[in-house]
Parts: structure tokens; C-alpha cells; sequence
């Protein structure tokens, strides 16, 4: 998925994130706002995941939206 398509979907995106990891705030995925770089950082940093297991986790996320 391009960046226009996460901007485009990202209320469902956010949605989708929070129900897999409740420990997310809005301000958290906002600061993200649609760039999935960011959005992974974002998910490493307060999951304390490495970033191939956050990679995986958002691929398979974006793969059901």
C-alpha cells in the first residue's frame, strides 16, 4: 500500500492498529499521520518491538483493509 492509499485510509488504519495494541493513544498514531515510516517508528518505540516484527504486524494489517 502507497503512502496516498494509508493517507486516504487512515481513520480505518488507526482503528485497526488500537484494536491490536490498546496502549496507543490517538496522539501516538497522529504523530504518524498516514507515513508509514513514521507509523512503524511510532509502533517500535512503544511496543519495544524490533522493526521486522513491526513490519510484519503492518503489512498484515494494511493486507486486511
Amino acid at each position: 500500500m502507497n503512502r496516498d492509499q494509508i493517507e486516504g485510509k487512515w481513520t480505518e488504519i488507526k482503528g485497526k492498529l488500537r484494536e491490536s495494541y490498546g496502549e496507543l493513544t490517538n496522539d501516538d498514531l497522529e504523530a504518524a499521520k498516514g507515513d508509514r515510516d513514521q507509523m512503524e517508528g511510532v509502533l517500535q518505540q512503544k511496543l519495544g518491538k524490533s522493526k521486522e516484527e513491526v513490519r510484519d504486524t503492518v503489512d498484515k494489517i494494511l493486507a486486511k483493509i
